[in-house]
């Protein structure tokens, strides 16, 4: 539950070390805090963010995700997500498979509020949502989402000048009032069976839009750093968020961007008795925008994607596209075999990794 005294990090588990961006510093231009962060970013794709200013609405979102999961099961049902790719809205656990076999499915419950949505309340861009969240959308999950864009935007600012882009152009393709897939996640997960402790509760993957940033309080996530064949865990660390670059930013910078693999399992040592509570933005290009290498407004990608000629940067794909492509296809009623699930890729080094 959130606001529970927790168990340490233990010592004794496999860690990767991220680099620690400071937001004020980069959000001030500090040339060494800013090369820090594009170190970060064109390697592994991961990086802790801290003074981000947004403790106070991180805790209010975590109330409300354990209000609303805290709702009778066949309440939050009448909000389900659906077999149809939609991401929006409530996804109760054991709906998606975590591998090509279909032999298991996820073991996370959690709770979808778009940002279209939100910023509208209380008209309805997409869909209706629990009256928990009505009663939080104005004073907890809107500042929220105001807030994880005006961060969002200081990082894709410091990338569009990295990349050579024109003024704005990435600020442009996430355009606040435009309508995309960008959205507020709270997730519950509960603690495994000891039979079940090696196994993923939510799918290797990477992340289908653009940047996301997460909020953690118990260990779980792990990444597989580009070149390497074990999983790895990442540390929390009280009061920094953990971020990373996601397909459609990876794409749309000839690779340059790195969208790394992860996935989520059982927190080591005496974590491993608790709920697992996480709260994530994401950030999603707007849902028209078509998922591409930029080489006509960038020399530097142009080279970039030159230089590889082995990998696609032609996704034919709008962001609503790759975004309902993937998440039907992880869906286990849609299951039709190991195609499926090949199906539900995005830009992973090791598309098999469960």
């Amino acid at each position: 539950m959130p606001g529970t005294t927790l168990p340490p990090f233990p010592d004794d588990v496999r860690t990767h070390p991220l680099l620690i961006i400071d937001y004020e510093l980069i959000k001030a231009r500090d040339k060494e805090e800013v090369d820090r962060l594009w170190e970060a970013a064109t390697t592994l794709g991961f990086w802790y963010l801290k003074n981000h200013g947004a403790d106070q609405e991180i805790n209010d979102m975590f109330d409300m995700g354990a209000e609303t999961l805290a709702l009778p099961l066949e309440e939050r049902m009448k909000f389900e997500q659906g077999d149809n790719g939609q991401s929006f809205g409530y996804k109760k656990a054991g709906a998606q498979a975590i591998d090509g076999s279909g032999k298991y499915v996820d073991n996370i419950e959690f709770i979808n509020v778009s940002k279209d949505d939100a910023l509208a309340y209380p008209r309805v861009v997409h869909l209706t949502y629990p009256s928990t969240v009505n009663a939080r959308m104005e004073n907890t999950i809107a500042p929220f989402v105001r807030k994880s864009l005006d961060v969002t935007y200081v990082i894709f600012n410091i990338f569009n000048d990295k990349l050579g882009l024109p003024e704005g152009t990435l600020e442009s393709l996430h355009a606040m009032q435009d309508h995309s897939a960008c959205e507020a996640r709270c997730t519950r997960s509960p603690p495994q069976a000891k039979a079940a402790m090696d196994r993923a509760v939510l799918a290797a993957h990477t992340d289908f839009g653009s940047l996301t940033l997460l909020h953690n309080r118990l260990g779980g996530l792990q990444v597989m750093p580009p070149g390497h064949d074990e999983w790895c865990y990442i540390r929390p660390i009280p009061g920094h968020a953990i971020c990373n670059i996601a397909d459609a930013l990876s794409l749309f910078s000839g690779g340059i961007l790195q969208s790394n693999i992860h996935r989520v399992v059982p927190p080591p040592g005496a974590q491993a008795d608790h709920e697992r509570w996480s709260l994530v933005f994401f950030t999603r290009p707007t849902s028209s925008k078509v998922l591409r290498g930029l080489v006509e407004s960038s020399p530097i990608i142009a080279e970039a994607v030159k230089k590889q000629p082995d990998r696609n940067f032609e996704s034919g794909s709008t962001a609503a596209e790759w975004l309902a492509r993937r998440v039907r296809n992880q869906r286990i009623n849609n299951r039709r075999g190991p195609e499926t699930w090949a199906a539900s890729r995005g830009t992973e080094h090791t598309p098999t990794a469960a």
